[in-house]
């Protein structure tokens, strides 16, 4: 097989160029389908006529979108190309947006009708669609940029809790091996994939790439929506999903049409971003009564190659991520800067990021190499890893270290709680506090906040126990899709306040 080292040449030209790759569907059902063929011919005509505008291998090309089978055909040409591909989060306020265009250095943005806007005026933009659009690719057989080891594929922002987003330089060779080493591990080809998440984030963008590398048909939405997404699933028999919790509690909300649904045909699901508490999995085997669920969980940064299922063949337990992957290396590491079973995650893998666009400052590396996460793991005697929560999230109450994930997974072992949220608010003996904000679970009788106060101390230490808990019928999310804690300590701390007047 020749086969390029490009990450745009991840499509088998071997393999059946008639097959279907892509269904590209509307939120109101609309459908085009995409064979890989027309895909590959598409991005290599793409990739053309980039370079016949001028730009060259290295320069930076925005992508301002919602999921469309253009965004994915650009992305290929344009990493094709040898350029540089920056997908942009669109949902992010217009003044970070413009931040991004700007530190990325992006010289020309593909965008839709509804993102033009968000584009400044001195940067050239052409939109999906457009007859500009139509004549920007150059017909015609073209020979990818073969990149060396450190050549960059793509850029892609995260949006930290503080401060300015951070641009993640990700060459060829780590979001390869990325892609072959998840090829290995899951057999795709057989699966129907339904893609809602947005393309602009590791997990979407990963999975595309899989999917078209391992031969395998995806059906695209431009973005979530329950409904859409329901229907989507019956519609093309879709088999593998992947989701995260608001996701799953938005779907159950469309009770008369998951009432005649069959979504019986999904074998798997892969929740990020959060691991699923108990009430969350008995939902989701209602919902999807033949899926298995994999708790699944990767960093922009160190991308989404870390855990895998155990070496002797045991069972994952439910709450776990699983094993470390064999071509991982990983360690905890606790306050004092030990290893230990339980501490934050610093991994080292060919999946690495290179760092971070024109911030030196920032090293998330160890002198040895490693990325150090932020994110904090229990490893049991087994080896299997647990999240136990940001060390970002966590706060110190009465000289105690409280985690809030560790408060939500037990306030969600409720059976009248469907998802909790947990947020410190200042204390004047303890310095903070927590309080929870919880979405009650439909069909169930709302518990008193006295009653459900009563049951958080029979599942955590005492100081551990939310002090105030208020229901809500939705939690606020952030434009990453996870919760957004910043908007709900604002809530606590208004309710307080209007509590003390």
């Amino acid at each position: 097989m020749d086969e390029s080292l490009n990450l745009g040449r991840i499509i088998d030209r071997h393999a059946d160029r008639d097959a279907i790759a892509l269904v590209g569907l509307d939120l109101d059902g609309h459908a085009t389908e995409h064979s890989f063929g027309e895909i590959d011919t598409r991005a290599d005509a793409l990739a053309r006529g980039l370079l016949a505008r001028g730009l060259v291998p290295g320069e930076r090309v925005a992508l301002l979108g919602v999921n469309s089978v253009a965004y994915v055909v650009s992305l290929l040409g344009i990493v094709r190309a040898g350029l540089v591909a920056v997908p942009v989060n669109f949902k992010l306020p217009p003044a970070i947006v413009e931040y991004i265009l700007g530190d990325s250095g992006a010289r020309l943005v593909l965008c839709d009708d509804a993102r033009a806007a968000q584009v400044p005026a001195a940067l050239p933009h052409i939109l999906f669609g457009s007859p500009e659009f139509a004549a920007l690719p150059q017909p015609g057989p073209f020979e990818a940029f073969e990149p060396d080891a450190r050549d960059l594929a793509l850029i892609l922002y995260t949006s930290g809790s503080t401060g300015r987003p951070k641009g993640v330089l990700l060459s060829h060779a780590s979001h390869r091996w990325v892609v072959r080493t998840r090829q290995a591990a899951t057999p795709l080809a057989d699966e129907r994939v339904l893609i809602a998440a947005p393309l602009y984030h590791m997990n979407a963008l990963a999975l595309i790439l899989l999917t078209l590398a391992s031969h395998a048909p995806a059906v695209l939405l431009p973005q979530f929506q329950a409904a859409a997404y329901i229907r989507a699933i019956a519609r093309y028999r879709c088999t593998w999903l992947t989701a995260v919790p608001p996701m799953i509690a938005m779907m159950l909300r469309e009770r008369e049409l998951l009432a005649q649904t069959d979504l019986g045909s999904v074998r798997v699901v892969r929740m990020g971003s959060a691991p699923v508490s108990p009430s969350l999995l008995e939902q989701i085997h209602k919902l999807l009564p033949n899926a298995r669920v994999i708790n699944a969980f990767g960093t922009t940064e160190g991308g989404p190659v870390v855990f895998g299922p155990h070496p002797e063949g045991l069972p994952t337990p439910t709450q776990a991520v699983g094993a470390a992957h064999p071509a991982v290396q990983m360690r905890l590491i606790d306050e004092r800067g030990q290893p230990a079973d339980e501490g934050v995650l610093e991994l080292k893998s060919p999946g690495l990021m290179l760092g971070y666009h024109q911030r030196p400052e920032l090293s998330p590396l160890t002198s040895d190499g490693f990325y150090v996460t932020g994110d904090v793991f229990r490893r049991d005697a087994q080896g299997f890893y647990t999240f136990v929560g940001r060390r970002d999230d966590m706060f110190v109450s009465g000289g105690e270290n409280l985690y809030p994930g560790e408060i939500e997974k037990a306030l969600e072992r409720h059976p009248a709680v469907q998802q909790a949220s947990v947020v410190p608010v200042p204390d004047d003996i303890k310095g903070t506090k927590p309080v929870a904000f919880v979405v009650p679970r439909p069909g169930h009788v709302v518990p008193s906040e006295e009653d459900l106060k009563a049951f958080s101390l029979t599942q955590l230490a005492a100081y551990e126990h939310p002090r105030r808990i208020w229901f809500v019928d939705a939690l606020p999310l952030a434009a990453t899709q996870k919760i957004d804690r910043r908007a709900l300590t604002e809530d606590a701390l208004q309710r307080l306040a209007g509590a003390h007047h």
